[in-house]
């Protein structure tokens, strides 16, 4: 896995990647954050991070973040996988209740993805 696409999975501490308008990306480095872009292009799971992130303490029990939503307890659970998978959340069991805190690099990865480039627009 790529350097940038593990840092955007959360799971690289090195410093932050290249913007997208520095390098071209490789296949495999595409499909990697592309699964990550996926799970953030859902409105559920956009919301579900924003109440993790916007919590006290910065995390949320998962009683926590039912409410709100038209939706049963497995599929909010199942939102909460695809965003663990995707690296943008962790999950600790504390007894009966799981809490989902965000991955601080996850969140700084992708903002560096977007962030311009070094070389001015019309210099290309």
């Amino acid at each position: 896995m790529s350097n940038q696409a593990e840092l955007v999975r959360g799971q690289n501490p090195r410093a932050c990647c290249a913007p997208l308008t520095r390098a071209p990306l490789g296949e495999d480095e595409a499909a990697e954050v592309a699964q990550v872009l996926k799970a953030l292009a859902d409105p559920v799971r956009l919301r579900l991070l924003s109440l993790i992130g916007a919590h006290d303490g910065g995390e949320a029990c998962v009683c926590d973040l039912t409410v709100g939503f038209d939706l049963t307890g497995p599929t909010i659970s199942h939102h909460l996988k695809v965003l663990r998978e995707a690296g943008l959340i962790q999950s600790e069991r504390r007894g009966t209740w799981v809490y989902y805190r965000i991955v601080p690099a996850a969140l700084e990865s992708l903002a560096g993805l977007f962030a311009p480039g070094l070389v001015p627009a019309g210099a290309r």
